[in-house]
């Protein structure tokens, strides 16, 4: 299940629903992705992501094919937010129901390296001293390349 959206979301009751749908799992992991209160020594009061739908559908719809092969995956979950967001509300879930503890661990862990990477949102860290774009980082891409 992928879902692209501003509503704010419940993790519990998105892995309770991932559980549901993926009834002979050993294991479920996730993560989730809080927005920081603040970012290079400044408060931050909202981050606001924006994205051209159908291109970062169809990129996330890619991103999880790979994954549930790769890691023989029952199910997975990746929720995404857009939109505005204040400090400590979620932002993404990543969740995947495997057979077994390894491949849902790291199938996670797969996701959100190229989710942090490869997703197309534009995103923006709002404060008092002003706004600023946020680019993934050097350590984001030489995390995304172990998985090549």
């Amino acid at each position: 299940m992928i879902r692209i959206d501003q509503a704010p979301f419940d993790p519990a009751a998105e892995l309770a629903a991932l559980a549901a749908r993926a009834p002979g799992a050993g294991a479920i992991a996730s993560f989730v992705g809080l927005v920081r209160p603040s970012a290079h020594d400044a408060p931050v009061e909202q981050l606001e992501l924006e994205q051209y739908e159908r291109f970062t559908r169809t990129t996330i719809a890619a991103i999880a094919a790979d994954a549930r092969t790769r890691f023989a995956l029952l199910d997975l979950t990746i929720i995404h937010r857009c939109g505005q967001l204040s400090p400590g509300e979620p932002i993404v879930l990543v969740a995947a129901a495997a057979l077994h503890r390894r491949g849902a661990f790291d199938a996670v862990d797969y996701l959100m390296d190229r989710l942090k990477t490869e997703a197309p949102f534009w995103k923006r860290e709002h404060g008092p001293a002003g706004s600023r774009w946020i680019e993934p980082l050097p350590s984001d891409h030489a995390a995304r390349r172990r998985w090549d």
